[in-house]
């Protein structure tokens, strides 16, 4: 029996028997020829056998991981640990076979500009189709003004080193904020001020005051969905921070990330209610289809384009992804795996929110009010140890995520939380999630 056959199926009998489930990561090329004592070449050969009978599928600088299997459903999750940290999609309802129809259908399409660098601002043609897409969401805009970027992280990290035309220098960012940007802030020396913001919003006139007198460049801002409070602006802080930025000629960063699992659709991003161009909006694709996809947008008044494509110089997207991208959305396949993950996403909100009011009655814990999105905060007692808590939760099998992280390094925190997603919760574990957080935090004894 040649290699490869052996390894294929050794690989289907570990998924058979459920060693290997769904959304299950397998080795890497490199630890899969160490392990089985082969080539590299090998390895490849065989996972591209299972990919091609649907048994895997890869994602692009991540790996390869196990496809949906229904023979999975019966196996209990009672044992696993309850995730509650993943920012990711949830593996069990990625578009696998949907998505790779728009790659097989982009290479035949699109088989001339595939032997093309392609332009810098992103495939023409996709961003044509994101024209009408970004208008669903009130984002009107000219295709010239769209650029497609390598996830939205390379955008905000263009913008915070870039000038813009205020001469202002400051980047404005709220605490707590997106950890990886906060990050890169810190490391690449960028002057920064912060505002606070809670599950409530912000304070308004502290923000007038920071726009009139500290020298704000932009304003960095999730308006809806927040990472990692999960609360969104109401239309009121939305519309003030609009005017706002146009009237002390500041610019407002709109990080829309999560956009698409939005199912309130009388919800409008800070851009709609932008007369000035003051407003750059940001806009993801990982979090409705997968992270590996690194595809974001860009969307930025007339006189930021000149000075962003000169910072961005050259492709860094793949065509192929960009070109599938293209007809994932024309062909309505987007819109109809956006509403089966809303729908997921809300129905395990509202599962985290029944249980947060059945174990929670004396109100030890203050949970934050959100339906939609990924994201929860548990805001916590100033008396409990955070780093005692996530040990102990981890030890009965419960993974959270401190807020500690979301803020700048020597900012004191506003507030003691945990962040908790519910993107790779499954629903038969989020109620016993949710009550041994709850237990935990009574407990005390934190020393």
């Amino acid at each position: 029996m040649k290699k490869y056959v052996s390894i294929l199926l050794e690989i289907e009998h570990k998924i058979r028997k459920g060693q290997y489930r769904s959304g299950h990561r397998l080795p890497s090329i490199r630890d899969a020829a160490e392990l089985y004592g082969c080539s590299k070449s090998t390895v490849l050969r065989a996972y591209a056998e299972l990919e091609r009978k649907h048994a895997i599928y890869s994602i692009p600088q991540s790996g390869y991981y196990v496809v949906e299997n229904s023979g999975d459903l019966h196996h209990s999750h009672v044992e696993e640990s309850v995730d509650f940290t993943s920012a990711s999609p949830d593996l069990n309802v990625f578009p696998y076979l949907d998505f790779q129809h728009c790659l097989n259908q982009a290479i035949d399409t699109y088989k001339y500009d595939l032997f093309t660098y392609g332009d810098s601002q992103g495939l023409e043609t996709l961003r044509h189709t994101l024209v009408s897409h970004l208008a669903d969401n009130q984002v009107f805009a000219e295709m010239k003004r769209i650029i497609v970027t390598s996830g939205v992280q390379q955008a905000l990290e263009l913008l915070a080193k870039m000038p813009f035309p205020n001469g202002k220098e400051k980047v404005l960012v709220e605490q707590p904020s997106y950890d990886i940007y906060l990050r890169f802030l810190e490391e690449a020396n960028i002057p920064v001020c912060t505002i606070a913001r809670t599950a409530a919003g912000i304070d308004l006139q502290e923000l007038e005051n920071q726009f009139k007198n500290a020298s704000i460049k932009f304003f960095y801002t999730m308006s809806r969905y927040h990472n990692p409070l999960g609360s969104s602006y109401s239309t009121e802080n939305r519309k003030a921070i609009a005017a706002l930025a146009a009237k002390y000629d500041v610019y407002v960063v709109e990080d829309d990330y999560m956009a698409d699992l939005g199912v309130d659709h009388s919800f409008d991003p800070i851009y709609a209610y932008d007369q000035t161009e003051h407003v750059i909006y940001l806009k993801s694709f990982s979090k409705i289809i997968f992270p590996g996809l690194r595809l974001g947008v860009a969307v930025l008044p007339e006189v930021l384009l000149k000075t962003f494509n000169a910072y961005k110089r050259y492709v860094d997207t793949s065509i192929l992804s960009q070109a599938a991208l293209d007809i994932y959305i024309k062909n309505g396949m987007y819109e109809r795996h956006k509403h089966t993950i809303c729908n997921l996403y809300s129905e395990r909100i509202h599962m985290l929110n029944q249980a947060a009011e059945r174990y929670n009655q004396t109100g030890i814990i203050e949970v934050s009010v959100v339906t939609s999105g990924v994201y929860v905060q548990f805001k916590l007692p100033r008396t409990v140890n955070l780093e005692r808590l996530v040990q102990r939760l981890s030890e009965r099998r419960v993974q959270v995520v401190s807020g500690k992280g979301f803020y700048l390094k020597g900012y004191r925190e506003l507030e003691k939380f945990l962040r908790i997603s519910i993107s790779r919760a499954q629903p038969g574990q989020i109620d016993e999630g949710v009550k041994t957080i709850i237990e935990e935090v009574r407990k005390g004894n934190w020393y």
